[in-house]
Order: C-alpha cells, then structure tokens, then sequence
C-alpha cells in the first residue's frame, strides 16, 4: 500500500464507474450471443437439479443453498483477488455488471413481439412469447399477447435490471452473481407446478426476498421515469396486493398506472391458472401499447443506473480498499 494521497478518488468511484461502464455495455452489445456466463449456470444448475431432485423442500433448499452460496462466495473471490487494484477491481465489476443484467435483451424481444403484432403474424407472436414469460399462448390473439408481453416487461424490468443494479451498488461482485444466481433459479424452478412445488419453493421465497427492496424502488422510478408519478404510486398502493406475487404486484402496478393501462387478469400456465388481479384505470393494452411499454423501461433502467452508482459512492468501502490506494 503506498501512502494516502487526498487527491487520489475514493476507491467507491471503482465499483461506480464500475456499474455505469458494465450498464453502457449491456445498453450497446446486449447479452452475448455465445458462451453467456448465465446459461453456463442454468446449465449447472440443471445437472444439479438431477442429481438433487426430490419432491420435498428440504432438497430444493439444499439445491438453492448450494448453487447461490457458491455464486456468491465466487462474487467475494473475485473482489478479494481485485480489491487493492482499483482499475482491475472496475473492470471486474463492469463484466459482471455486464453478464447479470438483460435490460437490453429484453428491450429486444419487446421490439421483435412488437413487429410481429404490427404485421398481424399471430402465430410467430404466440411462438415468439415464450422468450419472455411461461404463459400458454396457443389461444391468444394480438390484444392478449399485447398484455402478456407489456406485463412481462414490466416485471423483467425489476429482475433483469434494477434489482441487479441495486444489489451492485449496495454488495459490489457479490451482490450482482449472488442475485443473478438467486432470479435464475427461481425461473428455472419456482414455479406452482405439481413438479416444483415443493423443489422449487426454496428458491421462490429467496427470489421474493431479494426483491423486495428493488421492486419497490423500480415501482417509484417507473413514476418518475414517465413524469407521472402521482398515478403510479396511488396505482400501487390501490392495486398492487391483488397480484399473487409481492414484488410484481408493485411494479406492474406502477406501470399500468404510469401508462394509463389496465394490467392484470387470468393467467393460463398450461398446468394451472393464476389470477393477477385488475390494475390500473385505463384501456386495456393494445399493439401500440408495446413499444410504449419498452421506451418507460428503457428510462428507468437509466434512473436506476444512477441510484446503483450514488449508493456505491456512498456505501461502505469493500474490506480492503481503503483511502490511499492508488490506481495501477
């Protein structure tokens, strides 16, 4: 360690230019298109699964426990091997920034789903849905599919970007691998099915946990991010306990109330159905509404860049990095 220097930043600027840069690269690249770190885990977590699968919640916990923990734990190896290197400490941050978030991607299938609708091909519309949530398709036409998919862009706003973001600002590499690790289980196993209900339920009630904070804080910047916060905060408050889930109750409810949308209805899973509720006061979605729904998520993925690089500013230095470490 070399002598403290007051001129040197504070070694916070590391993991916020960190989170902005990993941010900037999701916005222009997206995520890769081979080799996605990501898969690679849904992968491992699968040849777990089959190892670990038993219709009790004590083997799902086991699973969730060892696959997040181990996420986690590699999230705090890194930050020790980078800690008392700031520019490979920001580096490190921005690719993991960079590998957790779906921001962008799911930008992109809302504008695939919105060209399909556009051009009335319904049927690679029903096929094409499947990227962006587990409904039965088969019998939606274009108003429902509109509905599905601005529901789903409004809750994957939560998940794919600012409860990442959040979790990076506040927990550095830990929290951004922990989190990640935590969300993907949850789609891969925390669903209501006869299968999952048991094995998955571990990782339902953790990624209910970790979201939280963050969905409440995207359903505030939704308001914002449209400058109509007024209709999308009383939207929440009136509307958001009729959704089954805790976390997308509020940020769909803030979308449809940010829109001026009516959000929420029957769900049909294939194996089971779900009630979602009615939210909001306006027209149900339509086509146009898609688009719409994709440029609001686009702004608050923006605001809550800004909140993760503040918070990292003003968060607790990682052990290790103290004021006086240089850069190189």
């Amino acid at each position: 360690m070399r002598p403290t220097n007051p001129r040197r930043p504070y070694p916070g600027t590391s993991r916020a230019l960190g989170i902005l840069l990993g941010f900037a690269a999701d916005r222009l690249l997206g995520d890769p298109r081979r080799f996605h770190p990501v898969a690679g885990f849904g992968q491992t977590a699968a040849r777990v699964e089959r190892r670990l699968y038993a219709d009790s919640r004590r083997a799902g916990t086991a699973h969730t426990a060892i696959l997040v923990g181990s996420t986690t734990l590699l999230g705090v190896a890194i930050e020790r091997l980078t800690r008392k290197h700031p520019i490979l400490y920001t580096a490190a941050t921005a690719a993991a920034t960079w590998t957790v978030l779906g921001a962008r991607s799911l930008e992109r299938e809302a504008e695939t789903m919105a060209a399909l609708l556009e051009e009335k091909d319904i049927p690679a519309a029903r096929d094409r849905l499947s990227h962006l949530c587990a409904r039965d398709a088969t019998y939606l036409e274009a108003d429902e599919l509109a509905r599905a998919t601005v529901e789903s862009i409004a809750e994957n706003t939560s998940d794919a970007c600012v409860a990442p973001l959040l979790w990076g600002g506040v927990l550095g590499i830990p929290g951004l691998l922990g989190y990640r690790a935590a969300n993907t289980l949850d789609a891969m196993v925390g669903y209501r099915s006869p299968k999952y209900q048991n094995f998955g339920w571990a990782s339902a009630r953790l990624d209910d946990l970790v979201n939280l904070v963050p969905a409440r804080v995207c359903a505030m910047l939704t308001g914002v991010a449209a400058a109509r916060p007024r209709e999308a905060i009383a939207v929440w408050k009136r509307d958001a306990a009729k959704h089954p889930s805790p976390n997308a109750g509020p940020v769909e409810a803030s979308f449809a109330g940010a829109l001026d949308l009516t959000l929420g209805g029957t769900n049909d899973y294939g194996s089971y159905q779900e009630d979602r509720g009615t939210l909001g006061d306006g027209p149900a979605p339509a086509v146009a509404d898609v688009r719409r729904t994709a440029a609001l998520a686009r702004r608050v993925g923006v605001a809550t860049a800004g909140v993760a690089a503040l918070a990292a500013l003003l968060g607790r230095t990682p052990r290790g990095m103290k004021k006086g470490y240089t850069w190189g």
